[in-house]
């Protein structure tokens, strides 16, 4: 396999989200310390022109300092539909300031306590310098007043305000999950056919979706991408074949008998179909698809249906995720990967060499080509294996280095559940079956990992990033109210 760095599909639109932010103080120290709130204010506007450092737009509501002018900042607050809420514990506040704002919010709240300085400067130490670094004074009190309201206590990022790296990265990481918020609220999921016969963990309710992540699943029909599919003239398919040549190698096959060489036919169906479903999901709306549909052997739709791999793979690389077997599940799944900016491939899991210790993780499509190691490589295929249907595939491996899973499960109650891990991607040979494939390690030994990832009561498919991006996640999982297991050493 080519081992030079692929070409990156560019997003079909960029990560976002809108961010508010207010800072809280107590409205009896300003008359007793002259300056103190300007230099508060001064210390909030560097918290806001951080935040705007890390892609999101900041509403900044200034400071909350009593009951009243915290009625006054949650009418503004819940005029403005934002993605996050950031609140900024400049110094002591009392928890009047939170108690009305965390009743009112239906929006996750982020607490910011970032000294000014690392310590306090003992020798000369004030109640004055007490006070501008009192940020983590009143945490405790708004932790306690929001379990008596019957709500979470909010999480909390704890540091100084100058040169933390600690802090700065958790703003950052705070500001990611803002973007997977930002777009699962309001997505438009396509589903389309039907599960695959009897992947019974593949089958949902799709109004759990709209009550648990404030998604929409769109019904749709497979006619509705033959229409665009019949419509794609021959020049169209020709300069989409010729963009799929441009980023993928077509090596000869190896030892499967299954693969072939990438064959022209192959190609212009998988050229044209890519075609389509764009015109299809641009005409939708859509903000990602499941599908499965088998249609009738030898019709012009099942070569429709059969060849999505090649073009859902840049699709889904685009930030546009395609799951096959219609499992949206893992398709909100690989949603939330993408917007944390580090992939989300459609997997599952294949054999485990027991030898070295690791496991193969992939997929037979759709794939996030901006993580693979190397350019990925098309193979034509004489036969899908466990469904109907030939024709291009795409196969690669994820770049070495730190990886995170997300299966996206759902408990007997009809929640959903996270089940999340970490572990490396180590560089080594892959099956050339037309398949992606990663040699996938795991702490503390294979046997005893998928033992764990087992015991948690996952599907078979998950999403699969570059990066150890856990934390990130369980704040997902934490900011949606969904029950979240990390399986770890």
């Amino acid at each position: 396999m080519n081992t030079s760095r692929p070409l990156t599909v560019k997003r079909r639109k960029p990560r976002t989200a809108h961010v508010a932010l207010f800072g809280v103080g107590h409205s009896t120290y300003w008359p007793q310390f002259d300056g103190l709130l300007d230099e508060l204010l001064g210390y909030h506007r560097v918290l806001a022109e951080r935040l705007g450092t890390h892609g999101v737009r900041v509403s900044d509501f200034g400071m909350v300092d009593g009951a009243s002018s915290a009625y006054d900042a949650a009418r503004k607050l819940k005029a403005g539909c934002f993605d996050l809420v950031f609140c900024n514990m400049l110094t002591y506040a009392t928890s009047a300031c939170w108690g009305i704002l965390a009743r009112e919010l239906d929006v996750p709240v982020v607490l910011v306590a970032l000294q000014p300085l690392p310590a306090l400067q003992y020798g000369r130490a004030t109640t004055r310098m007490q006070l501008a670094n009192d940020n983590v004074c009143a945490v405790p009190e708004f932790a306690g007043v929001s379990v008596r309201l019957g709500k979470r206590p909010p999480p909390v990022i704890l540091g100084h305000l100058h040169g933390d790296a600690a802090a700065d990265a958790e703003l950052a990481e705070w500001c990611a999950v803002a973007k997977v918020l930002h777009d699962l609220r309001g997505a438009r999921l396509g589903q389309m056919g039907h599960s695959l016969e009897a992947m019974l963990d593949m089958h949902h309710d799709p109004t759990m979706f709209t009550a648990q992540f404030g998604l929409h699943v769109v019904m749709c029909e497979p006619d509705e991408v033959l229409a665009h599919y019949r419509r794609v003239t021959a020049a169209e398919a020709a300069a989409r074949a010729r963009e799929i040549l441009a980023f993928f190698d077509t090596p000869a096959p190896k030892s499967d008998p299954l693969t072939a060489k990438l064959s022209a036919a192959d190609l212009a169906a998988a050229a044209r179909a890519a075609v389509a479903l764009e015109r299809f999901i641009d005409e939708k709306r859509l903000d990602g698809l499941a599908y499965y549909y088998e249609a009738e052997a030898g019709s012009e739709m099942r070569r429709l249906v059969t060849n999505f791999i090649v073009g859902n793979s840049m699709l889904t690389a685009a930030g546009f995720p395609m799951c096959g077997e219609n499992d949206l599940k893992t398709c909100v799944a690989m949603l939330i990967l993408d917007r944390l900016d580090c992939g989300g491939s459609f997997a599952e899991f294949h054999p485990v060499d027991f030898k070295e210790g690791f496991v193969l993780v992939g997929h037979d499509g759709p794939h996030h080509l901006n993580i693979a190691a190397g350019r990925p490589v098309l193979r034509s295929l004489r036969q899908y294996h466990g469904k109907p249907g030939a024709g291009a595939s795409v196969e690669f491996r994820i770049r070495e280095g730190p990886i995170t899973m997300l299966c996206c499960a759902q408990t007997a109650h009809g929640r959903f559940k996270f089940v999340v891990a970490e572990g490396q991607s180590v560089r080594g040979p892959i099956p050339a079956t037309g398949n992606t494939n990663t040699r996938a390690f795991f702490q503390p030994d294979i046997r005893t990992f998928l033992q764990r990832w087992f015991a948690q009561g996952p599907t078979h498919h998950f999403a699969l990033g570059v990066g150890h991006r856990a934390s990130a996640v369980l704040k997902v999982a934490a900011a949606l109210g969904i029950e979240a297991a990390l399986v770890t050493s």
